[in-house]
């Protein structure tokens, strides 16, 4: 299971965990460091060749730790997709902003499919709490939670577009990444607990004494 498909799994948890919701402490830094590393690079030296290759020593180094510890080449590789991708574009174009360009696609894709997900009734958060608990969410009563819920997802997307997109067209490399870090990993866990909290369902402990029989 990755950092994120655990992150994400902490919307149905019992005990909301901040740290698991990102990643853990190894998490952030594969999150955040390719990003910091990339940007500081290229804002020192500026120049993009110089960044690249920078760059692609870190990763490198991070795809070797995720060896030393778990064996698998195609899933470690797999963790740093997003970040290749960005680094080839970057290298085709000749511009760094572009190193940015596939997670604005990424989000603009999330964006979409959340929408498509409530204008179709299968919320996105519904189809989510299925995948990890396994139960049907048809007809189910907690739709219009994972319908809000959704929602919140479609904000959190949005927003990140609507801060990114005019920075990456201004060709803002340094503001660009900085957004790109603070609205990543962070917001990511922000809207994770609100999305447990939305949708969680009460336990015993949540039920006053006179509605759960023992008053």
């Amino acid at each position: 299971m990755t950092e994120e498909q655990r992150g994400a799994r902490q919307i149905v948890a019992e005990d909301f965990n901040a740290m698991a919701a990102m990643g853990g402490v190894r998490g952030i830094v594969e999150s955040v460091l390719p990003a910091v590393v990339f940007v500081v690079a290229y804002v020192s030296s500026q120049s993009l060749p110089v960044a690249l290759v920078i760059s692609l020593v870190v990763v490198a180094g991070l795809v070797i730790a995720r060896l030393v510890q778990r064996g698998s080449l195609v899933q470690s590789l797999t963790g740093f997709g997003g970040v290749l991708i960005g680094l080839v574009w970057a290298a085709l174009s000749g511009e760094a902003r572009d190193y940015f360009a596939w997670g604005i696609v990424v989000n603009a894709l999330y964006l979409a499919g959340c929408l498509i997900s409530i204008l179709v009734r299968r919320p996105l958060v519904g189809l989510l709490v299925q995948v990890f608990t396994g139960t049907s969410q048809k007809d189910s009563p907690m739709r219009s939670r994972h319908v809000a819920a959704t929602w919140l997802w479609v904000g959190v997307f949005a927003a990140r577009l609507l801060a990114q997109v005019p920075l990456y067209q201004a060709g803002d490399v340094a503001w660009l990444g900085t957004v790109r870090i603070a609205m990543g990993v962070p917001l990511f866990a922000v809207a994770a607990f609100f999305t447990w909290l939305m949708i969680r369902e009460p336990s015993q402990d949540d039920v006053p004494a006179d509605e759960s029989g023992e008053g």
